[in-house]
């Protein structure tokens, strides 16, 4: 697995709504449940393996634990209690995952290693590599609200790239792609301009619009995780303080 934000046709085969992937993976022995869980293993695998790993598991009992935890979703139902209508899915996620933690690894990890069974398919080195770079200060908890919060960044640059290469401007969306995270004050729009090949005022016009549909998605990312009718904007305020603990 390539990345915890990494997009494929088969992601992209879905609707671009989380709770709508979880549904679809609740269909058991289903062609559809399989997709899904990939889609949901692939999007959200790292900030669970970034929990595990901080809790005090070894990268190889990390790498069993997590995969076998998505596995379990299907095996055992779990998915069943997911329900946007009550809530978060990161929240449901970790409480599911700490559950599964605290009654079952040992006996799920006996049980694999008895039957090998296939397990879901994890990148460890990449994993590994992240997780040198993570902050080691913090609490599990905090691990793993900030590492979603980096994942949903990461799903809307991906979705951001795709719109521009939809439009025939992937080239375009690289030259920009700097000013996402800069801050205001510190774009060099006449270096960008020159890149581009406009006007500084164009570059001006061309980033706004960027960090704006970049906004607007990164909403939507976070809407998708909440229980339907649920304003992001107390969602984002926590993320936005995942992301600044240090």
């Amino acid at each position: 697995m390539s990345s915890g934000a990494s997009t494929s046709a088969g992601t992209r085969a879905f609707p671009p709504t989380r709770w709508s992937v979880v549904l679809a993976a609740q269909q058991p022995q289903s062609a559809e449940s399989a997709a899904a869980l990939e889609v949901l293993c692939r999007a959200y695998w790292y900030p669970l393996y970034a929990y595990v790993r901080r809790a005090g598991q070894s990268a190889h009992d990390a790498q069993d634990l997590t995969q076998e935890f998505f596995c379990r979703l299907i095996e055992r139902h779990w998915l069943d209690a997911a329900d946007r209508e009550k809530g978060k899915l990161r929240t449901f996620l970790i409480v599911a995952l700490k559950k599964f933690m605290s009654n079952e690894w040992r006996r799920a990890s006996a049980e694999r290693r008895g039957g090998g069974r296939a397990a879901m398919p994890l990148d460890t080195v990449l994993a590994e590599s992240r997780y040198a770079a993570d902050n080691h200060s913090l609490a599990p908890d905090d691990a793993f609200d900030q590492q979603w919060a980096l994942t949903l960044l990461d799903l809307t640059v991906n979705r951001l790239r795709d719109e521009f290469a939809a439009a025939g401007k992937p080239g375009e969306f690289d030259l920009l792609k700097g000013c996402l995270m800069a801050e205001r004050g510190a774009l060099d729009y006449a270096g960008m301009a020159a890149r581009l090949g406009v006007t500084e005022g164009a570059a001006r016009v061309a980033a706004h619009r960027l960090r704006k549909r970049f906004r607007q998605l990164y909403r939507e990312e976070i809407a998708q995780t909440l229980a339907a009718g649920t304003d992001p904007e107390a969602e984002m305020r926590h993320l936005a303080a995942a992301l600044a603990r240090q």
